[in-house]
């Protein structure tokens, strides 16, 4: 049966055949990531970088980190040498926000076999279990994935459905951000109106490995009520940290949700969208 949202690093160090990616970035510091992977990473991991790996190009009008063309995208998964059979583990530094956008994206061509390491490298690095600089070859392959394109929104389907009873939207940023009293990233501070928030260093536990199913499933129907997971879509500012609370509903057993990739940095590109601040 293949693992579909979390693996343990136990779990990892049994299955070296697996296919693993660092997907380990700092927004301030956009090379570091691969730097760090450069030094030390977990032996068979190939390097996944958020901007030119995982994000398409930016117009000034799709968001910082917009999603690339499907078959861009696809055509990277052949170059390192994905089959559609693989078992796919991605990691990050720790709590598994960038791990997370891969593990998203993945599934949205149809990749179900894929899950994000609990804890990421530092606990990897913290059980002394062993890291490398070998930057492993893999034979290109010809993969075959296609967009599910019920697994994302663009800007039009929020405008449209803005406000109405069939979407709720949850905002994955720190509190002052949804509420508008900072904005360290983006020009302009607030939240799309009528959003929920659900900061989305809440699903991890103090040793940053994920809460368990029945705390998740708890606390996000404390934001969501009886909404359909259906019915939900992820944003936040880029459409990274959006990901993890998605990997965290499907964790929870609440599967189903989507992302809006555009996000905070997206909707407000444009002067005329609505915005909200203040207490929801």
């Amino acid at each position: 049966m293949p693992h579909t949202t979390l693996v343990s690093t136990a779990e990892l160090a049994r299955h070296p055949e697996w296919r693993v990616f660092d997907c380990r970035h700092d927004l301030a510091r956009p090379e570091l990531g691969a730097q760090q992977y450069a030094e030390a990473h977990i032996p068979g991991a190939l390097f996944a970088h958020l901007d030119r790996d995982l994000s398409g190009p930016m117009t000034g009008g799709n968001g910082r980190h917009p999603l690339p063309a499907a078959e861009v995208f696809i055509a990277w998964l052949g170059r390192a040498g994905l089959r559609p059979g693989n078992q796919v583990v991605a990691y990050d530094a720790g709590g598994g926000s960038s791990a997370s956008r891969l593990w998203s994206m993945l599934r949205w061509v149809g990749h179900e076999a894929v899950a994000v390491l609990d804890g990421g490298l530092a606990k990897w690095s913290r059980e002394g279990r062993p890291l490398t600089a070998d930057v492993p070859s893999f034979a290109p392959t010809t993969y075959t994935g296609r967009a599910r394109v019920a697994l994302q929104v663009d800007t039009r389907f929020l405008e449209q459905h803005l406000g109405g009873s069939s979407v709720t939207l949850v905002d994955a940023r720190a509190p002052a951000r949804f509420l508008g009293e900072a904005e360290p990233i983006d020009p302009v501070a607030g939240r799309i109106p009528g959003a929920r928030n659900r900061f989305n260093s809440e699903n991890l536990a103090p040793d940053g490995t994920f809460k368990d199913a029945a705390a998740l499933r708890k606390e996000f129907l404390a934001v969501l009520g009886d909404r359909d997971p259906a019915e939900i879509v992820h944003y936040c500012g880029s459409g990274v940290a959006a990901c993890h609370n998605q990997l965290a509903m499907e964790i929870a057993g609440l599967p189903g949700s989507r992302i809006y990739t555009g996000s905070w940095s997206e909707w407000i590109s444009d002067a005329r969208r609505p915005r909200a601040r203040g207490p929801a």
